[in-house]
């Protein structure tokens, strides 16, 4: 006795197609009207998020520049060490500053370099460091003086060198004239000079 299985209603496979229908068509009218999202961004939706990146990479551009230049320098300044024990030396047993590299007994400034700096020069006891070749163009063609700090009625008191526009100690007097044209705001702060 084989029985078929009884076949369900013709009227209730057609009200699930109905309703299935329906649920399709109810669901696009929700898209239309902006009740259901839909996966993804609008145009809109991009283009305000890459402008607001945009604005945040120009507002980081300068400050990594500065940065990069003050490593610059940062990174320059350990090649004047050369120029500062000869004039180191001639303070500690003659008590007299160096006049330039020759009597320093190092070659001529434009042979004295590194990747940023294309120039060292002693005047009168102070160091000017010149930037050039691979430096940044804010500070290409720019100097740094260093120039020594001395107790004048204590010459046993070594040198010490004053990196720009900073001030010496108070019993300190520094020597020479600075001739530090790298604008402010790329100084390392020992070189600054102090607020006022």
């Amino acid at each position: 006795m084989n029985a078929a299985a009884p076949s369900p209603p013709p009227q209730a496979s057609f009200s699930k197609e109905v309703a299935a229908e329906g649920e399709r068509r109810f669901a696009s009218r929700k898209c239309e009207r902006g009740e259901k999202r839909l996966s993804g961004f609008t145009l809109l939706e991009m283009m305000i998020v890459l402008s607001v990146l945009a604005i945040l990479l120009l507002m980081a551009m300068p400050v990594a520049q500065d940065s990069t230049i003050r490593k610059q320098i940062d990174n320059a300044i350990p090649l004047a060490d050369i120029a500062k024990k000869p004039i180191d030396d001639a303070w500690k047993t003659a008590h007299v500053l160096l006049p330039n590299n020759a009597a320093a007994g190092l070659p001529i400034p434009e042979k004295i370099v590194n990747q940023h700096i294309k120039a060292v020069t002693i005047e009168n006891g102070v160091i000017h460091v010149t930037f050039g070749y691979r430096a940044n163009g804010a500070i290409k063609d720019k100097t740094l003086s260093l120039r020594p700090a001395i107790v004048e009625d204590a010459k046993i008191v070594p040198i010490t060198w004053i990196c720009g526009n900073a001030n010496a100690p108070d019993p300190m007097t520094i020597k020479g004239q600075s001739r530090t044209d790298v604008p402010e705001r790329y100084l390392p702060f020992v070189c600054r000079a102090p607020a006022k």
